[in-house]
């Protein structure tokens, strides 16, 4: 039997089905492309989401905690998602599949689950190997073997969206052999590259027989290399790209129509939050881009521009601290840019970074507690993701210019005293509390005769005590 769990989402609602796996398929028409969950147009406000106290690093897991810190950690973040409009997170195979279904269920989010195939190294035969060799016949077959042993655990749970598969990991093809290194110089990437798309080709076909009900998507490094996706990924059925163009995709869009014929979704996208030329923070031109950005999609979405946008998943929730050394100064916000790209201009320098990995977050990160719970203060990202997502893309009177006066009319400045209001709060809620250490406690015990006690000469033996307390 299938029961139904009405979730109210600010102005929307959603009909949340308890216990059977989501069929997710792709349409296409002469308007352009529409993913389809059961039925239903489903436009991804994703959200690149992880919980992570300060103080730890990837080493850290929310899923090894106990149920209870999970939930209540859950509760709050998963809150402010939903009041933000987030409507999917993307989250890697370590997640639980009962709360994969416990977040579907509870909060109307669905989620993206990301086998990284080896982007950061595998284990083979015992042994962690950190660079993946895509031309090994071993390290293929157990790539292939680790992303269905992924695809079979999740494959039956309620809120799964998709599959997505690695993570840019055309930027990690550093391998070395005696094929590779007979072919002259210029030739070597093209030819490594080839080894990974025709893994991520069967690992498609794989995944499609094995569950026929979600589509499969890649995570690339922008679209290097999509010719060679087009030749081994041909059933791919969904294009997906971590982009950092700036304020626009540009041609994105069209160049994925013409070269694959799929639709695009963003695997991670979006601007940082601190100004590397200033050395400031500067949320308020982090929430520009990001509503330039939504507009783009928009603007290419189905019905519009070249049709084939189906939305994407911002980079990211909350700040990561960890992010620039990631096994040092963990407890520091560090504001150390770590790459450069002149297309976001604002704080560009010729010969100079300006991406701040530390700080891509659309709420700020506060201290955490005994049991690593901490709060989240919004940016103004934050609330430009709210308005801009009140706009439903498919609705029948949503045109060109119904976008352009919706986008138009969001204005990062009018949340920047909440978001400064809300963190100095913070702060000084974080001031009033009394932190103690090194406490000790000293307990003495001595005798004294008294002569007067009696009131006749004669003395008495009586036991004093003292207290002493150091801080």
């Amino acid at each position: 039997m299938t029961r139904f769990v009405l979730i109210a989402l600010g102005c929307m609602s959603s009909q949340v089905a308890w216990g059977n796996p989501n069929h997710v398929t792709v349409k296409q028409d002469e308007a352009g492309y529409l993913l389809l969950m059961d039925g239903s147009p489903y436009f991804v406000r994703g959200m690149n989401w992880d919980y992570l106290p300060i103080g730890e690093n990837y080493r850290y897991s929310l899923w090894n905690q106990p149920d209870e810190v999970i939930e209540t950690a859950l509760r709050r973040e998963l809150g402010l998602l939903r009041e933000a409009g987030v409507n999917s997170i993307r989250q890697y195979p370590d997640i639980p599949p009962r709360w994969v279904e416990w977040i579907w269920v509870n909060y109307g989010i669905s989620t993206m689950i990301n086998p990284l195939v080896g982007r950061y190294g595998t284990e083979i035969d015992g042994r962690f190997v950190p660079v993946t060799d895509y031309s090994d016949p071993t390290t293929r077959a157990v790539l292939r073997a680790q992303t269905l042993e992924a695809v079979e655990k999740f494959k039956d749970t309620p809120g799964v969206l998709m599959w997505l598969l690695g993570n840019e990991n055309n930027y990690g093809l550093t391998w070395s052999g005696f094929e590779i290194q007979n072919l002259p110089e210029g030739e070597r990437d093209a030819a490594r590259a080839r080894y990974l798309y025709s893994l991520m080709g069967e690992l498609v076909d794989a995944i499609h027989a094995a569950d026929p009900n979600h589509p499969v998507a890649l995570a690339n490094g922008d679209l290097q290399y999509i010719d060679l996706i087009k030749e081994e990924c041909p059933n791919l059925d969904i294009m997906g790209s971590n982009v950092y163009r700036g304020m626009t995709a540009r041609d994105l869009y069209q160049v994925v129509e013409e070269k694959l014929g799929v639709p695009f979704v963003y695997s991670e996208f979006g601007a940082d939050a601190y100004d590397a030329k200033a050395g400031r923070e500067d949320h308020l031109t982090q929430a520009v881009y990001l509503r330039s950005q939504w507009l783009d999609i928009y603007n290419n979405a189905y019905g519009q521009g070249a049709g084939n946008a189906i939305g994407g998943y911002v980079f990211q929730w909350s700040d990561g601290w960890w992010k620039y050394k990631q096994e040092e100064n963990l407890d520091i916000h560090d504001s150390n840019a770590s790459w450069s790209t002149g297309a976001y201009a604002e704080d560009f320098v010729e010969g100079q970074f300006n991406m701040n990995e530390e700080w891509f977050g659309i709420t700020a990160k506060g201290p955490p507690d005994a049991q690593g719970q901490y709060e989240l203060f919004p940016r103004a990202g934050f609330y430009v993701l709210r308005d801009a997502w009140r706009l439903d893309p498919y609705a029948p009177d949503t045109t060109a210019e119904t976008i352009q006066t919706h986008f138009a009319a969001i204005d990062p400045q009018v949340y920047d005293r909440s978001y400064k209001s809300a963190l100095a709060i913070g702060q000084l809620d974080t001031l009033s509390k009394a932190y103690v250490s090194n406490v000790r406690m000293e307990l003495s015990t001595f005798g004294t005769t008294d002569s007067t006690a009696t009131g006749q000469g004669k003395e008495r033996f009586t036991v004093d005590h003292l207290e002493s307390f150091y801080l």
